[in-house]
């Protein structure tokens, strides 16, 4: 009587380890089917693709060649993102603070994959933002022109038009890079 009890809690310690392995390595073809699911556990089960199918569909968005301020991520420690706002559009403080989200986000998703060492340089350095200001769109054109002719990356915010401000005005310029470089593009232009 014993050794069947013994028997039968090894056999089911097996079975535990057994399904634990699988359910650990394999939760969404044994768990949650979808005919026994919740609404949650389906857009979750969704989230949770198997391997073949996350190598047939790349989760990553196609993105084009890396930037070349990549490379100075590997050379340089220190870098920084200057926000350039237009003086001349007469912008309320909220409407500032607005447009200059909108710069630092649009830049931050460009960088995210096409330079992440850069921008872990960029996070590392307590991610830095200065904001100064230009007189024109002209000047602003011609900065960004600066900007990329040195290879730093750039975002322009163009802003709706529903409040302050015209339709299609561009109202701040984002741009990332090593101190020393983006000091060569924008170190002339005064505090906001």
């Amino acid at each position: 009587m014993e050794v069947s009890w013994l028997s039968a809690i090894l056999v089911g310690a097996g079975y535990l380890a057994f399904g634990y392995f699988i359910g650990s390595h394999y939760p969404h073809r044994f768990f949650f089917s979808n005919r026994f699911s919740s609404p949650k556990d389906k857009d979750a089960s969704l989230l949770n693709h198997d391997k073949n199918s996350k190598q047939k569909k790349n989760s990553k968005p196609k993105i084009k060649d890396s930037l070349e301020v990549e490379q100075l991520a590997e050379i340089l420690e220190d870098f920084k993102m200057i926000l350039v706002v237009r003086n001349d559009l007469k912008m309320g403080k909220g409407k500032i603070a607005a447009q200059c989200s909108h710069a630092t986000l649009g830049l931050y998703k460009k960088v995210l994959y096409r330079a992440p060492k850069a921008l872990n340089r960029w996070e590392m350095s307590a991610q830095p933002k200065v904001v100064v200001k230009i007189e024109s769109e002209e000047d602003m054109l011609a900065l960004q022109a600066r900007a990329k002719s040195l290879k730093l990356p750039t975002h322009i915010t163009i802003d709706a038009g529903r409040t302050q401000i015209a339709p299609n005005s561009r109202t701040v310029m984002a741009i990332l890079g090593p101190v020393e470089v983006v000091d060569e593009v924008t170190g002339g232009l005064k505090l906001l």
